[in-house]
């Protein structure tokens, strides 16, 4: 619960911190430098036109980003980064376990369930967060099940279960960075739809000659189409590294404990 709890506060405050960030960049930076290139265009554009050239106008990324919908995109991807680098630390700390002798058992020694307490108290004395990694509580699990029943099976059904357990915990953890992933380019399209409400709103113009006001609209629904989807292949492929990697730990775990534990149970 406790761990719970300061997840929790850390996801808020990194979706605080994001806000926080893009905003000022785009205050700072990326409006006004739209606006500087967007009035260069119209003052391009009426010089050509006053002298009968055709109008050319170049794409600039100041226009391309500048939009509501790009910036809120540009949160969520700092904020599910953060959550997801979160996940990427806890996943590493628990594989560096798997390099330490948690179970003090050498090679050809036979473990009866006399000698499981014993084997177990080194487990419980780990540090607190340590102490409710997979890996120690795998071991303990195994330990103790063993020490009551005196059946290697029921040890080694124990570390399954809680490998199972744990993986199903994780990709349930995942939803949020899942839930964001489906956001972003839901908000690429509010941002389409928007535009061409606009480009229609704005057709009695383009019907008069004027189509300045129909093709800037036009620009936002393709711009934040854009950036949403290019947005949502990076988040989609980080996401998939740190399933990747959460299904690694728990394979190393019940691995681990195969290895240094169950194989030197006495039946």
């Amino acid at each position: 619960m406790k761990f719970q709890k300061s997840e929790f506060f850390y996801q808020i405050v990194a979706l605080v911190l994001s806000f926080v960030l893009v905003h000022t960049i785009y205050v700072g930076l990326v409006r006004p430098n739209a606006e500087v290139v967007l009035e260069r265009e119209r003052q391009s554009i009426a010089a050509q036109e006053a002298t009968g050239e055709i109008a050319t106008i170049e794409r600039s990324a100041w226009v391309v980003l500048k939009d509501y919908e790009q910036e809120s995109c540009f949160i969520l991807m700092l904020w599910v980064m953060a959550i997801m680098g979160l996940k990427a630390q806890g996943v590493i700390a628990q594989r560096r376990l798997s390099s330490r002798p948690l179970v003090n058992v050498e090679e050809g020694q036979r473990v009866l369930p006399e000698d499981a307490r014993k084997l177990a108290r080194p487990l419980e004395a780990l540090p607190e967060p340590e102490r409710g990694f997979l890996l120690p509580k795998a071991l303990r699990g195994a330990l103790n099940r063993y020490g009551s029943t005196a059946s290697v099976a029921d040890a080694s059904t124990v570390v399954r279960d809680l490998c199972d357990t744990e993986a199903d915990r994780m990709d349930s953890e995942l939803a949020m960075v899942r839930y964001v992933t489906w956001a972003i380019p839901s908000i690429g399209f509010i941002g389409t739809v928007r535009g061409i409400g606009d480009a229609l709103g704005n057709a009695h113009e383009a019907v008069a000659g004027n189509i300045s006001a129909v093709t800037a609209s036009l620009g936002v629904a393709f711009n934040s189409t854009f950036i949403a989807l290019l947005i949502s292949i990076v988040i989609m492929f980080l996401m998939h590294q740190i399933t990747l990697m959460q299904e690694r730990m728990v394979s190393e775990a019940q691995d681990y404990c195969d290895e240094n534990l169950i194989r030197h149970l006495q039946s």
